[in-house]
């Protein structure tokens, strides 16, 4: 250690090691490195000298603190906090002193050095035990936590010392430190960017640590800050901070919100605002390349403009410029950025009505940006944009004239294919609709009449003040005097001189209106120049806006044009109605009429301007109705949640349209997704729960009001959604009883309502009863001698309904599960079955079209609650039946009720009206019906529980037995489980046999055993006679009865169905009446559930009604077709093509239900992959009768499901061997034109190639050869091997020459001759199997012929022989997806299921209103 410090100068090293070496003769340089052990002993020594010499003792004792330094990890933690400690006394006590050496004029150049080399060296062993404290805390904290990430919490030592709470008053030492006029010591010069760039970076290096940006670490931040604003006010510290900063923001995603915060402090607490020039300034000439590039960088970037201007709003508007040219990079990160703060500005500065000029047309340049970029490339970009508008309108500081633009650019936004795009444009129309200016009720149609008349009211005002200040002269005679001198002028700007001079510029006004009235102003004052001046820099502007558009035809000749639109506005032709006040005046007129329009018409405009404003908006919103009603059954969860609160938002702004959509949120309520279900709850919750009123009895009346509404000409869909959300409210108690108890007022008519009401009030209080049973449980009695007294015949809607409510007694008590109650049941004395049979039996001589189907809801009841249903029902059959003998015995002369005389039957002496014919029939059926579903349902769950509950006690009574036995007690439970396991097998089998039993020999033969009556038997003649005989028994009413009849009676018994199929057939074939084959089809869809086996031969007369010329016919014909094939309960062959014709159905219900049907298939594994082939072959027959664009149309279709690249190969090489057996240039083409729908690849390149023969003699066509061209073009433009390339080239060339030239010799062997000319040679025999003619003929050719449509399939084989020859039989038929062969002849005949396929569980499908259409 040197022995005087005047002699020597401490310099601040780059690193540690370089203290060790010397610099120069003057230059300090550590003596020795202690050894850790002798380190405690030195550093007691200094702290005796520092007690002694204060500061200064550091010159002595460098070296112990530097040894400490250099061994601090394995120092001693005690040692190591004394240290720390002593130094911050010392730098504390030598900031003391220095206040006042600083301030003594005299110090002599000895002192200086010596405190200057003093606190350098002080600063210097502070800031490294600083820094090495900083690490070891970091490493710590690693350390300290656990393997779930989460801190324990264990910062301070065993003395008590915490690194985190030391800090904090190190840092403040320091900004203490660096407030003092340290210059001084530097004899007044700048002070070392060395010492500067100590300290500072300690602060940079804590910034770093990621915790720093945590709540708790605040105050640390704010110390920091302070420290650093230090160094920038005092010792020019901005050019390090820049760099520092910007570097940081690169690497450390986390200093972004920190480093915001840091210079918004500096601008505004300590006036360096060109601090955020220079950061904006370096982040604005980064590279666009570069930041694209480097993801991290970009991210700290942004966060920090995003940040900074977000706070100093101001500053950074005014340094704005420097950041533009990063809207045109590559970076979107960037750009959201940039627009952010753009957005921000105009939040926070350039908002309000009292914006200068200047500020006026940043703010609409600004608006300009965004809005172009709602059209930016990438999508988070445009979706950041609809953010940044919705905040802007929620913060109201959108422009009332942007209004409509911007809400035009966010309604097309909602056909943008991003997911997030559209959730953010449905987001900016409810943020339109919640903070608009116009109205709280947007109806375009109640805006539409207070507009007209306000215009035509305008228009009156107008041409009364245009009467009044008419003036002498009029304006086209003062334009004929200035017109010479206006030409003149006009050649003389059009063509100057040479030499001449530029006048000051002109700015164009802000509208057009606006500009207009200028240049009169200018014409008026005879200042031609810059009128010229003004219309041309206009007509730039403005093109193709009124009034700056010209009519004269010369558009060409600038001049002409120039003076056309001068005359134009000077006579006013065009602004009459457009500009405010009058356009022309005498000179002696007093200038105030010229200059100020009366009041009353200035605020006729701005009525008008408001009330066109308004209309317009409204139109905007119900253009988005329509396309965000469409987006509520989208897959993306977060878009269906946006589009069902838009529609809450819209239907609370009065919009008639939102019904509509308020409806179709209906059926999301079965969603399987809970978020959307959840949403739909919550959405009628806002728009139904919360009623205004002043009463719990207004608020019940609203409630109930509003309800209602929603079920006028709703469907039964509809209603079944409203009561399933009902219901569920009702369990959450969200519904209150006042609203229960009004709706029994309004039921028992105590208080005034209209009979919709009333029916409402029943459906609703049904739909609580699925929540709460006891809503209608307790009130039973009520319902039943209100709703179906004797009045039941004026109102059987009412009746029906109260059936449908007491029915939820029946489905609300079915017993828990592993629970054997008795099922809920009534006595057959319940005097609500005697009302249902008296209603029944009372109107069934009554004309009613409502009494069938209150019949149905009254015979459902019957089987559902009442104990021996049967009885009851036959009773009912009996009277009815009773009723009718006794008018077919009537003489002829007897009086007749009205409306018998032109439908009546025909009998041997007497007639019978046909209503009551058909009421007949419609009864018929549906107790048979019930009777079936009686027996499979209640029966056979009754015969189960009481075998079941026998059993149990059979087990109780062999467990009480064998309880002394211990050891064997186990064994014997054990084997007793299983004999009941296989005797519950057993006897569930046997039990199904039963009823199957009563089904097929004894329900259609005995209903009433004990009384020996054959109900059932006695109707089938009639219903035979009248399906047989449609020419006799034409009234629509009556087939359609007997047609369901039919139906339901064919699904009582196998052997009765498979004995009357053909008529059922025929008829669904033949019949004229649409509803008697849609209902037709929906009762062959049911039995082919119920009896597969029996209707899989009758399958091509199915899919025939697929072509069905009624459009309601061909609805239901899809949508059984649709359950029935996804079901696997008919063969998928190449007839599905008749599905796929849908495709192109004139009805767009049609088509949806096509589209939907394909899509479930594509879930069902390769099954439109096998299908294609087929499908293709048959469409495109020119029998099929399928247009060529047609076909293309659903092509595009299927062939959107082929996602899979083995898939797509192989399609490749079957289309390609299909050219083989095409027949016509028509397949050719289509064959083509399916190849360019497949993504080909480059193994489906080779596998061209190598069935290149198949097609090669067919590209003499233009259309073929295009399609491979255009294959083969759109491979190229994917690929970028060479060889590929080189491939796709050889198949260019081949295609080539076999289209001009032919097929050669050396490319293309010759096939064998056909048979006739011209066409493909068929392949080998060997290679596939021969398909007989007949079968592939299409649905169509099929059905035209009417006779022999209809040959009875052969004779099935019955069942048990059927088992014996499955049982011998090696191989089972099953049910596959076909795609090359067909099945023979003799297949499609005998194609049974096999008996495991067969379904387990034979309950028919119950469609008691839906297939009914009289």
């Amino acid at each position: 250690m040197p022995s005087s410090p005047l002699r020597w100068e401490f310099h601040l090293p780059l690193a540690p090691a370089d203290l060790l070496r010397s610099g120069g003769p003057a230059q300090y340089v550590v003596q020795e490195v202690l050894a850790p052990a002798q380190v405690a002993g030195q550093l007691a020594e200094f702290r005796g000298a520092f007690q002694v010499q204060g500061p200064l003792a550091i010159l002595q004792h460098f070296d112990t603190l530097y040894s400490l330094l250099h061994h601090f990890r394995s120092v001693n933690a005690a040692v190591k906090e004394n240290a720390l400690e002593l130094m911050v006394k010392v730098v504390s006590r030598h900031s003391s002193d220095l206040s006042s050496i600083l301030d003594n004029l005299d110090m002599n150049p000895s002192d200086r050095t010596t405190h200057l080399n003093a606190l350098k060296m002080n600063c210097y062993v502070l800031i490294h035990l600083v820094e090495a404290f900083e690490i070891d805390s970091c490493k710590s904290g690693l350390a300290g936590l656990d393997p779930s990430g989460k801190s324990k919490k264990n910062c301070t030592t065993g003395s008590g010392f915490c690194w985190e709470e030391e800090r904090q008053p190190l840092i403040h030492l320091l900004t203490q430190l660096l407030q003092l006029n340290l210059r001084r010591l530097w004899c007044g010069l700048v002070v070392e960017e060395e010492f500067i760039s100590l300290v500072t970076g300690s602060c940079y290096r804590i910034l770093e640590k990621p915790s720093i940006s945590h709540q708790k670490h605040r105050a640390m931040r704010e110390a920091v800050m302070h420290l650093l604003a230090v160094a920038l006010t005092h010792y020019d510290h901005m050019l390090s901070a820049t760099l520092k900063i910007t570097q940081m923001l690169q690497h450390f995603e986390h200093v972004a919100p920190v480093f915001a915060r840091a210079v918004s402090l500096w601008a505004t607490e300590y006036g360096m605002k060109s601090m955020v020039g220079e950061l904006l300034r370096e982040i604005g000439q980064k590279c666009p390349q570069d930041l694209t590039r480097d993801a991290s960088g970009v991210k700290g970037y942004a966060a920090f403009l995003s940040e900074l201007a977000e706070q100093i709003p101001a500053i950074v508007l005014s340094n704005m410029s420097v950041l533009l040219h990063h809207l045109d990079g590559e970076s979107y990160v960037m750009r959201n950025a940039i627009l952010t703060a753009m957005a921000e500005m105009l939040l926070q500065v350039l908002s309000g009505d009292q914006l200068e000029e200047a500020a006026r047309g940043t703010r609409d340049q600004f608006l300009d940006t965004l809005q172009a970029h709602l059209c930016d490339v990438n999508g988070f970009v445009r979706s950041r944009v609809l953010q940044l508008f919705t905040r802007i309108v929620q913060r109201k500081a959108l422009p009332l004239a942007r209004f409509q633009v911007v809400v035009s650019l966010a309604v097309g936004r909602l056909q943008d294919r991003s997911v997030t795009v559209v959730k953010n444009a449905i987001q900016l129309l409810a943020a339109f609709l919640s903070n608009n200016p116009f109205s709280c009720k947007l109806s375009c149609t109640d805006l539409a009449e207070p507009l007209k008349k306000e215009i035509q009211k305008l228009q009156e005002m107008r041409d009364k003040h245009t009467a009044t200040t008419a003036a002498l002269i009029t304006p086209e005679e003062e334009w004929e005097a200035m017109q010479p001198e206006l030409w003149a002028t006009i050649h003389q700007l059009l063509h100057p001189l040479q030499g001449e001079e530029e006048e000051e510029t002109l700015e164009v006004e802000e509208t057009a209106l606006n500009t207009a009235e200028r240049i009169i102003q200018l014409l008026r004052k005879l200042n031609y120049k810059h009128a010229i001046r003004l219309t041309e820099m206009a007509v730039c502007h403005f093109h193709g806006m009124e009034p700056f558009t010209s009519s004269s035809g010369l558009e060409g000749d600038k001049e002409t044009m120039i003076l056309g639109i001068l005359r134009t506005l000077y006579t006013g032709s065009n602004l009459e109605n457009h500009i405010q006040q009058p356009l022309h005046s005498s000179g002696d007129e007093d200038p105030v009429i010229e200059e100020q329009p009366p009041s009353e018409l200035v605020k006729q405009e701005m009525l008008v301007q408001y009330l066109q404003d308004a209309h317009s908006f409204s139109m905007k919103i119900t253009e988005a109705l329509s396309v965000v009603s469409r987006m509520m059954y989208e897959s993306s969860v977060s878009v269906v949640q946006e589009a069902i609160e838009f529609f809450v938002t819209v239907s609370q702004f009065g919009v008639p349209q939102a019904l509509h959509g308020v409806q179709r949120m209906l059926p999301l309520i079965w969603s399987k997704e809970p978020g959307i279900r959840e949403t739909v709850l919550s959405a009628y919750r806002r728009l139904y729960l919360s009623p205004s009123g002043d009463s719990e009895r207004a608020r019940a009346e609203s409630l109930v009001r509003s309800l209602s509404l929603l079920m006028v000409d709703a469907s039964l869909g509809t209603i079944q959604c409203l009561g399933e959300i009902i219901s569920e409210f009702v369990q959450k108690d969200e519904i209150k009883p006042p609203v229960v108890y009004l709706l029994w007022e309004q039921f028992t008519e105590k208080s005034q309502c209209s009979a919709l009401e009333r029916c409402a009030a029943v459906m609703l209080l049904g739909m609580m009863a699925r929540g709460k049973p006891e809503i209608v449980g307790s009130n039973l009695d009520v319902l039943v001698m209100t709703g179906l007294d004797e009045k039941v015949i004026e109102d059987y809607r009412l009746a029906q309904e109260v059936c449908s409510t007491i029915s939820k007694l029946s489905s609300s008590n079915k017993p828990a599960e592993g629970k054997n109650h008795a099922p809920f049941r009534l006595p057959q004395t319940h005097q609500l079955f005697r009302h249902l049979s008296e209603a029944v039996t009372t109107g069934f001589a009554q004309p009613s079209t409502l009494w069938i189907p209150f019949m149905e809801s009254a015979i459902t009841l019957i089987y559902q609650l009442a104990e021996g249903p049967e009885d009851i029902c036959a009773q009912i059959l009996q009277c009815c039946s009773q009723q009718a003998l006794e008018r077919v015995q009537e003489p002829q002369g007897v009086e007749t009720e009205p409306g018998t005389s032109p439908s009546s039957i025909p009998g041997d002496a007497n007639t019978l009206p046909t209503f009551l014919l058909t009421h007949l029939l419609s009864l018929v059926g549906n107790v048979a019906l019930q009777q079936v579903v009686h027996l499979e349902r209640a029966v056979s769950a009754e015969l189960r529980r009481r075998r079941v509950l026998g059993e149990e006690q059979e087990a109780k009574k062999h467990v009480n037995s064998t309880k002394e036995q211990s050891v064997k007690s186990i064994e014997n439970e054990t084997t007793m489980e299983e004999d009941l396991g296989l005797v519950g097998a057993s006897a569930d089998d046997t039990e199904a046999e039963l009823i199957r039993n009563i089904c097929d020999t004894e329900l259609l033969d005995v209903f009433l055993p004990t009384a020996g009556k054959q109900l059932l038997s006695a109707f089938i003649p009639l219903v035979l006679k009248i399906c047989n005989n449609p020419g006799l028994y034409n009234d629509p009413a009556l087939s359609a009865a007997a047609a369901l009849a039919l139906g339901k009676l064919c699904m009582v018994s196998a052997e009765f169905c498979d004995s009357h199929l053909r008529l059922l057939f025929t008829m669904l074939e033949k019949s004229t009446l649409p509803g008697v084959r849609s209902n037709l089809m929906i009762a062959a869809g049911d039995l082919a559930i119920r009896f597969p086996n029996l209707v899989e031969p009758w399958t091509p007369h199915l899919y025939a009604r697929l072509r069905d010329p009624c459009q309601d016919v061909r609805q239901t014909a899809g949508l059984v077709m649709t359950h029935l094939i996804l079901k696997d309960m008919v063969k998928v062959k190449g007839q599905v093509s008749e599905m796929a014709a849908l495709l192109i159905d004139p009805e767009e219900e049609i088509v949806g239900l096509a589209r939907n049907f394909f899509s479930e298939l594509s879930n069902k594994g390769n099954a439109i992959y096998n299908l294609l082939p087929d499908i293709i072959s048959r469409l495109s027959d020119p029998d099929c009768g399928v247009e060529e664009e047609s076909f293309h149309t659903i092509m595009r279709q299927l062939f959107s499901y082929i996602t899979k690249d083995k898939q797509t190969e192989s399609l490749v090489e079957k289309l390609c061997q299909r050219f083989r057996t095409a027949r016509t240039e028509r397949q050719y083409r289509d064959l083509s034109h399916c190849l360019t729908l497949l993504p080909l690849s480059e193994r489906g390149l080779r596998k061209m190639q190598d069935n290149f023969d198949c097609f090669a003699d067919k590209l003499h066509d233009l259309a073929v050869y295009n399609c491979f061209l255009a294959a083969l073009g759109r491979l190229r433009r994917s690929v970028t091997r060479p060889e590929t390339k080189a491939l796709i080239e050889e198949m260019e060339q081949k295609l080539h020459a076999c289209h001009n030239h032919g097929t050669d010799s050396t490319e293309v062997p010759k096939e064998p001759l056909c048979q006739e000319e011209g066409k493909t040679p068929l392949p080998e025999p060997g290679k596939k199997r021969q398909v007989a003619g007949s079968c592939r003929r299409p649905m169509s050719i099929a059905n035209r012929d009417a006779d022999s449509s209809f040959i009875t399939p052969q004779p099935r084989v019955p069942r048990r022989c059927r088992g014996a020859a499955l049982r011998h039989s090696s191989r089972k038929p099953a049910i596959t997806f076909s795609s090359d062969e067909e099945n023979s002849p003799e297949d499609e005949l005998y194609a049974d299921l096999a008996e495991d396929e067969t379904p387990s569980k034979v309950t028919p499908i119950s469609r008691a209103s839906a297939c009914r259409a009289l």
